[in-house]
């Protein structure tokens, strides 16, 4: 059985877990504003959206206070900063949730760490200067997140040699680069990173051949809810992407992914569980 040291919670890897998305941002691509307006992050609604997807089933919440869409700007430190941490230190005081922060920023890093976040979730995989060791500094564990490019430009035509290949071996380049500051493979997670410069085919190839990181004995984390290819495969618009959302969260956990990210929590973890039950030929 495999277990997750995060924090003061620990996580039962031997089991499918759901991470609920709260995006203290105005400009997600699917629910940005919705947690923040007038210039700042309401804090009164995120605790509510909080305890209703732990209710739902979400045994992580993923807070992120910078959009990661395609075509988003950078924040500034003050800012992320800002919207970040009241919200961890809220959910910590309220809720029995490990409490992932979606976040690149050393910084932001370091002080989630102090306030009781319990997982780093970056999309540039450490990559921002300082960032390795801020987070070997923290004990905590970090899922690595494969991304060509950057969110500005991304989706400029995403161009790879084998999207299986690329993103297998930047993956474990970054696991090595991890290792060398002292993060052992117990604390790390991987992310194929869908969406996040790549065509619908490679989301496409990624989705059916997750074994290719499978293989190498690390938990994997996978968020393709609402996104584009779905979009684009089922031509709807993201509000109606719940359906194709939860199709690929059946394939991922077929495949043996460990945590799913989602924004619909409730209908996700009937899938996980009719998912597991058939998996296991038992309830």
């Amino acid at each position: 059985m495999r277990q997750l040291v995060c924090g003061n919670r620990i996580l039962n890897l031997a089991e499918t877990q759901v991470m609920g998305i709260l995006n203290v941002t105005p400009d997600s691509f699917s629910d940005g504003g919705t947690l923040y307006s007038n210039q700042q992050v309401r804090l009164d609604n995120v605790i509510r959206r909080a305890e209703a997807m732990v209710a739902d089933g979400a045994t992580i919440l993923d807070v992120g206070g910078e959009s990661t869409r395609p075509g988003a700007a950078a924040v500034s430190l003050e800012e992320e900063l800002s919207r970040v941490l009241p919200v961890v230190e809220k959910i910590a005081s309220e809720l029995d949730v490990v409490i992932s922060v979606d976040t690149s920023t050393p910084s932001v890093i370091t002080e989630s760490a102090k306030l009781g976040a319990g997982l780093i979730n970056d999309v540039r995989a450490l990559g921002r200067a300082g960032a390795l060791e801020a987070a070997a500094n923290t004990d905590l564990p970090i899922c690595l997140m494969h991304m060509q490019g950057s969110p500005a430009t991304m989706q400029d035509a995403p161009l790879y040699d084998d999207v299986l290949d690329d993103v297998e071996h930047f993956l474990l380049q970054r696991v090595e680069a991890c290792e060398v500051v002292g993060i052992s493979k117990d604390r790390l997670l991987l992310d194929p990173g869908f969406g996040f410069g790549k065509s619908i085919e490679h989301n496409l190839r990624l989705m059916n051949n997750l074994d290719r990181l499978k293989k190498h004995g690390l938990p994997l984390l996978i968020g393709t809810s609402r996104k584009s290819m779905i979009g684009a495969v089922l031509d709807n618009e993201v509000e109606q992407r719940l359906p194709g959302s939860l199709a690929t969260v059946a394939i991922a956990v077929m495949q043996g992914a460990e945590i799913i990210r989602v924004h619909d929590v409730a209908e996700t973890v009937d899938v996980v569980k009719m998912t597991r039950a058939v998996m296991a030929e038992t309830v």
